[in-house]
């Protein structure tokens, strides 16, 4: 069995930081050489692709509202995928879920459906 587990969501106002990990274990493998992304959904809204990263961690890909302020990355040291988010506006206000693709895939798609393993998600709320 697969376990997928956000941590660092909370509650900032606009122009504040917040770091999202993600951890994934299970099944006696290491997911940190999986591909990983985020996504998020906020009220009322379809759920959105935010940002990915290759499995070697060669190339990312972001939606265009978060490029300059999120940073993804891969922590090899704690086998955890990271979102760094600066500069955060009341937009960005989501629940944040992290996603895995399964242990054939390279690359990082925007299509929710691609990916194999969910977490339960973690809110970010930023206050204007």
């Amino acid at each position: 069995q697969v376990s997928v587990a956000e941590s660092g969501g909370g509650s900032v106002q606009a122009g504040g930081s917040l770091r999202l990990s993600c951890a994934a274990s299970g099944s006696g493998r290491t997911f940190s050489t999986y591909v990983m992304a985020w996504f998020r959904q906020a009220p009322g809204k379809e759920r959105e692709f935010v940002a990915g990263i290759r499995r070697d961690a060669s190339t990312t890909l972001y939606i265009d509202s978060v490029k300059g302020r999120f940073t993804i990355s891969r922590d090899w040291g704690t086998n955890t995928a990271n979102l760094q988010m600066n500069s955060l506006k009341p937009e960005d206000t989501a629940v944040y879920y992290c996603a895995v693709r399964d242990k054939f895939s390279v690359t990082v798609s925007k299509v929710d459906d691609d990916y194999a393993y969910w977490g339960q998600g973690t809110q970010v709320t930023v206050s204007s």
